[in-house]
């Protein structure tokens, strides 16, 4: 059984592989690249016109001005563009992205970033405060994650990151290394499901460690059989989530642990989303299965404090079972001509105000108001789910808590439901394999009135899109061409393009 899952996941890949090169070099082709490059500036369209909405409402700077603005105009300016973007996120009318957003909390965490704004940890004798301040995030993140069942020779530590991103790689790379060093191994590959987050492909093309994907049940969750059948020789880590980002539900990390842990390699939970809201769910009586250091086979974890820890953007923690695993994180040279260097992270200068703020907000929650904000969010999303499965065209995916993500029956086109809901004035998030869209529940949509509306624009966008036909424009069009192959290759495409214009002035 196990041959026959390696033979078909090796012949999808060689299927992938052969119409992504006939593809590449289809592109060549004058005719046919002309046409693509048509296509894609039809695409791209709309989405420069939702990125740039101000380049023909303010002057365009190509170049510094020849004397510097009034300070007091240049407030002005940023004071304007932020009150007319906060309307998009503040009345709670986006999916994820502000977990906090409350004023007070946002003008403390201003207020400590300020007092820190010159702080740099890589100059740690100069700033001792940072060092005291990211220890102790990581301790007490480290504590809320199991630490306290943790013993022998284990102790938990880590490091402050920039974001869950860089927490995943910083864990790849860390064992990548450790199996290069200690196992001798030079093709390393990492087990993750399907739905794990991007952020492991991302690693898996920056360290080059081959990703072995397996596929998750109609739980959307980790097929642990497949799991065992996919560990390897070359398997340096295998992965699981707790929530996934698409569908929001936990994979399941004991029996998945357990495999990492009998074959000798290590095992990261991804709770990047769950961190600061599973150990608090837990203790108010949901069920929340066990994804921490609690479990003898977890290595690693990590954790967002800028999403659910309500700390400011720039911040997460990656945690480790054990000093000796976290020193192949650390970067260290001996033979600059500069002097010694090392660093924790792939930063080297870093902004130690975001640490302090981080360490600030932590510290103002307290267990109480994460335990309080985890109520609230958890009695919203309830309410957010039992909306939409009181709408008969849509299905919820799988059991989330409060990541919610939902398709369509009979039919009906879900991303454009999207692109009605996002003409309604919401932002969410539109997913493939299968097609849906999600909704990740925060303390903005715990608001008064604001799960209501969306249930009621959810509804209206049902309605509307049964009623209307399809029309040209939105994200549909994108979506619904970008799960298909050869098609997916030309999305990849647009995707870079739109980078290109993030950076057009």
């Amino acid at each position: 059984m196990k041959l026959i899952d390696k033979t078909r996941q090796a012949l999808r890949r060689r299927g992938e592989q052969v119409l992504s090169t006939a593809f590449h070099y289809a592109k060549r082709v004058p005719f046919v690249k002309a046409r693509l490059e048509a296509e894609y500036a039809s695409m791209l369209e709309d989405m420069r016109h939702s990125a740039k909405p101000y380049r023909d409402r303010l002057p365009r700077n190509t170049q510094l001005p020849g004397q510097g603005r009034d300070r007091a105009e240049i407030l002005a300016e940023v004071e304007m563009l932020q009150a007319e973007e906060s309307s998009r996120w503040r009345d709670g009318f986006v999916s994820g992205a502000v977990y906090h957003g409350d004023d007070a909390h946002i003008d403390f965490l201003n207020q400590v970033y300020a007092r820190c704004s010159q702080s740099n940890p890589l100059h740690a004798d100069l700033w001792p405060s940072v060092v005291k301040y990211e220890a102790e995030i990581v301790a007490m993140t480290g504590a809320m994650l199991g630490s306290a069942h943790v013993g022998g020779d284990d102790e938990v530590c880590g490091a402050v990151s920039s974001g869950g991103t860089e927490s995943i790689m910083l864990a790849m790379k860390t064992y990548r290394d450790q199996a290069r060093q200690e196992r001798g191994i030079k093709q390393p590959q990492m087990v993750v499901p399907t739905t794990a987050h991007a952020a492991f492909d991302k690693a898996s093309r920056y360290f080059g460690i081959e990703m072995i994907k397996v596929p998750v049940g109609s739980d959307y969750r980790a097929d642990v059989a497949a799991t065992k059948r996919a560990i390897g020789r070359n398997t340096v880590v295998v992965v699981g989530s707790a929530p996934s980002f698409p569908h929001g539900v936990i994979d399941p990390i004991e029996e998945l642990s357990q495999l990492a842990h009998r074959r000798g390699v290590g095992f990261h939970t991804d709770a990047c989303l769950g961190g600061f809201v599973l150990p608090w769910a837990r203790e108010l009586g949901y069920h929340v299965p066990q994804f921490d250091f609690q479990l003898p086979g977890v290595t690693s974890i990590s954790a967002d404090t800028h999403k659910y820890g309500y700390a400011a953007k720039g911040t997460s923690v990656v945690l480790y079972r054990s000093p000796e695993l976290r020193r192949h994180q650390w970067y260290t040279t001996t033979d600059w001509p500069g002097g010694l260097y090392l660093s924790p992270t792939f930063a080297g200068s870093r902004p130690g105000a975001l640490s302090a703020a981080c360490w600030a907000a932590m510290m103002s929650m307290g267990a109480d108001g994460y335990r309080d904000a985890t109520r609230r969010i958890l009695e919203t999303a309830a309410s957010i789910r039992a909306g939409i499965e009181g709408i008969s065209e849509l299905r919820v995916l799988g059991d989330p808590l409060w990541v919610i993500a939902f398709a369509s029956e009979d039919g009906l086109d879900i991303y454009r439901v999207m692109d009605r809901l996002t003409h309604r004035g919401w932002s969410l998030n539109g997913l493939h394999r299968p097609a849906c869209i999600h909704i990740c529940v925060t303390l903005r949509h715990a608001e008064p009135g604001v799960a209501e509306r969306f249930v009621a624009d959810l509804r209206e966008a049902v309605d509307h899109v049964k009623s209307q036909p399809a029309t040209e424009g939105g994200m549909a069009p994108i979506y619904g061409l970008a799960g298909t192959l050869p098609v997916r290759g030309a999305i990849s495409d647009v995707l870079a393009r739109y980078l290109d214009v993030l950076y057009e002035v």
